[in-house]
């Protein structure tokens, strides 16, 4: 997804000569401009809702994630196996001479197991665990982001142009090892959504 977003930021670029060719570069000039707003799922996910905003404070993100736990998942998850959930965000600037610059990264990462002696959900974020009677609030916790600042002001140049590549996903790398072996080709644990947005 990053080198189709990152095709569209060739200013220069020029229309090649010849009625087949330029019809070419005109089917290719109309997708580029939907690459902004490109995005991928895997799974039983999606994006309910995504928005990039400058602020004095740098750029910030809000976003909503709707998903159901794939079988393999929500088996372990019954039994007491932890799940990581990760956000992870970058920000580009666009170059025409080279690769586009990533100029910021960012990521979150929450677990969530099921404790059978209290019958809760506990989700630990950034150091902070908290309880929650149900599922569906623990849930909740983990499908939201709220005023994430993915860059800094400075880091955002006047005039250029910029996009944020954005991914939520259901990490098997950080299961207990024993549990990765195979697992990582299963449809059973798959659970990802991409997003490609440009912003002003």
């Amino acid at each position: 997804m990053r080198s189709a977003a990152r095709s569209t930021g060739s200013p220069g670029t020029r229309a090649p000569r010849g009625l087949g060719c330029v019809v070419v570069w005109l089917v290719m000039s109309w997708l580029a401009l939907l690459a902004p707003l490109a995005w991928a799922q895997t799974g039983n996910a999606e994006l309910a809702g995504f928005t990039v905003q400058r602020s004095d404070d740098g750029l910030i993100i809000n976003y909503a994630v709707n998903f159901e736990l794939p079988r393999g998942a929500e088996e372990a998850l019954a039994k007491s196996v932890p799940l990581y959930f990760v956000a992870e965000t970058e920000v580009f600037r666009d170059r025409w001479y080279w690769r586009d610059k990533r100029i910021a990264s960012t990521a979150r990462v929450w677990r969530i197991v099921y404790q059978p002696l209290t019958a809760n959900y506990r989700v630990t974020f950034a150091g902070i665990s908290q309880s929650y009677a149900t599922r569906t609030e623990a849930f909740a916790a983990i499908r939201r982001g709220v005023n994430w600042k993915v860059a800094e002001t400075a880091q955002i140049e006047d005039g250029a142009r910029h996009y944020v590549e954005f991914s939520f996903r259901l990490d098997t790398s950080l299961l207990p090892r024993p549990m990765q072996i195979g697992i990582a080709t299963q449809s059973d644990w798959a659970l990802s959504v991409e997003r490609v947005q440009r912003f002003d």
